[in-house]
């Protein structure tokens, strides 16, 4: 068994701000966890705050400290230590408080929320394995990273139950370079050997399937990875192509700013023409039952369009430059759409696009496999599918409240709708704060990174899933890596840290190899005694 070593004493305050004087030489940390013995019980306790304090009143410390500065040799840069101003019993007289609150009362690793104040002068020590035992692995489960107290890794893997988190929206929150990318690289790669889960990952960076880096989910083991992108795809991936025809004006919704008369043109256009609709408006071909638009807005139409989807127009023939086709793609849509339903994790490449095209590709996906999965409840075949998870950066972009003001989007849909239909977002940003405070109530889990502005992280605390309201300071001081989890599928707030992605996949990896190669010697000594 651990030796948990004792971190200090409880001796005053209140519930929700217990007061310890800490131990010489402890050196307690913000967000440490810590263990207080109540009777045949045990509370788990974490640090919120620290602060100095002393025997000796203000005015004897300025004393002291001043005679200490002054009383220095004449010589610059040196000082004269054998008439400095000692204290005496310096441990006893000065010494550090931490503010603890109480987080879980923990008997016979059976938890409970903590309703009571551990007894006066309690000691209270370091946190152990043991005391963790009730931090089990969950079904359908979801690797985030190992328990953290302050910046010490424990050795006590964090998994949360992945088919209800994912279903139920993560918002993934943190300044730039605290570690956002590591920690969704860890969890697509977990959740890429899952049974119970199809990943769609719009990606602006082309970071995640490692087509320019030594590893990435290229490199995944089980193989369950479909890669499409736009220019010159690697061995084993997918050219990105999407025909026109698979274009409705309801894809544009929310992703692209239209004025009334544009969008209005929009739909007047698709009533009439059906899937050649934007061939009528680019080749200026006019409506015949719905009405007339003015030159003025049809002309900004078409140049929106032949910019949007990267089109030429002659006068004669329609050009298509990029990934929009007027022949090829006909079935990319449903092709990802049955991935993502075979519990594949599909990459796609979005980093060669502008972002409303991006958003534009994002709709059109995420509106195939909504549609699907409302047909699979109506059918009573949605239990048999797995759930599905869209991973989306710089979520402002179509959950913003300026974005939302305008009119609803897919995402906006299936942030309020999706997990009836075991459809997800995992929506990435630095700026929380910009999304409506219904969306984000809406988000269960969310994974908050280091985040110094103060706006951002009141908006995520506001937001919990678990009381935050003193954990502002140690949120500000995340390191790189180091993370909160809060949720309604976890029993408190949990500090994590991240591996390096780069580790731990090639780690896992090599376990997959020896656990292969392990069946394969089990199997060949069962067909030997047969």
């Amino acid at each position: 068994m651990a030796i948990s070593r004792t971190k200090g004493m409880v001796i005053r305050g209140e519930f929700g701000k217990v007061i310890v004087r800490e131990k010489a030489g402890a050196d307690l940390e913000l967000g440490e966890l810590v263990v207080v013995e109540s009777n045949e019980a045990k509370i788990l306790m974490q640090v919120f705050d620290l602060l100095y304090a002393s025997q000796l009143s203000e005015q004897n410390i300025e004393l002291v400290s001043g005679l200490q500065l002054e009383e220095q040799s004449a010589e610059e840069g040196t000082q004269d230590t054998t008439n400095s101003v000692t204290i005496l019993e310096p441990r006893l007289r000065n010494y550090k408080l931490a503010l603890l609150k109480g987080i879980l009362l923990i008997e016979n690793n059976k938890t409970r929320a903590c309703k009571a104040l551990p007894a006066f002068l309690s000691p209270v020590r370091e946190v152990t394995k043991q005391d963790l035992a009730f931090i089990t692995t969950p079904k359908d489960p979801l690797y985030l990273g190992k328990l953290r107290s302050g910046s010490k890794m424990l050795p006590v893997d964090i998994f949360l139950p992945g088919k209800e988190v994912f279903a139920h929206h993560i918002l993934i929150a943190a300044t730039t370079g605290k570690g956002k990318s590591n920690l969704t690289s860890i969890m697509l790669w977990d959740a890429t050997k899952r049974p119970y889960c199809g990943m769609l990952v719009l990606d602006p960076h082309d970071e995640y399937y490692g087509r320019n880096h030594e590893i990435g989910l290229k490199d995944h083991p089980s193989g369950n990875v479909s890669y499409y992108t736009p220019k010159e795809p690697p061995v084993g991936a997918k050219t990105l192509k999407i025909n026109m025809q698979l274009i409705k004006p309801q894809h544009f919704t929310g992703v692209v700013p239209w004025s009334d008369p544009q969008e209005q043109a929009l739909y007047a256009y698709y009533k009439e023409y059906g899937n050649t609709w934007i061939e009528k408006i680019i080749m200026n071909i006019p409506l015949e039952r719905t009405g007339t638009f003015t030159e003025g807005t049809m002309t900004v139409l078409r140049r929106r369009l032949l910019n949007l989807l990267d089109l030429e127009w002659n006068g004669q023939q329609l050009f298509c430059q990029g990934i929009f086709d007027l022949n090829a793609g006909l079935t990319t849509i449903k092709d990802i759409g049955n991935e993502v339903e075979q519990a594949k994790t599909v990459i796609i490449d979005t980093s060669h696009f502008k972002g409303a095209t991006e958003l534009l590709i994002g709709s059109m996906i995420s509106a195939e496999i909504l549609q699907r999965y409302q047909q699979y409840k109506r059918q009573g075949t949605l239990h048999t599918k797995p759930v599905v998870s869209i991973v989306i950066e710089e979520a402002p972009r179509v959950l913003g409240k300026e974005v939302l003001e305008r009119g609803g989007n897919i995402f906006s849909t299936i942030a309020r709708e999706g997990r009836k239909f075991q459809v997800g977002l995992c929506a990435i940003t630095q700026l929380p704060s910009l999304i409506p405070r219904e969306i984000l109530a809406n988000m269960n889990t969310k994974i908050i990174l280091g985040t110094e502005m103060a706006a951002e992280r009141s908006a995520i605390i506001e937001s919990a899933a678990q009381d935050l309201s003193e954990d502002s300071r140690n949120i500000a001081s995340l390191d790189k890596g180091e993370a909160i989890i809060t949720s309604n599928f976890a029993r408190f707030a949990l500090p994590i840290k991240t591996p390096l992605f780069k580790e731990y996949a090639l780690e896992d990896k090599a376990k997959e190899e020896e656990n292969k190669i392990k069946e394969e010697l089990v199997f060949e000594e069962f067909e030997a005694e047969e």
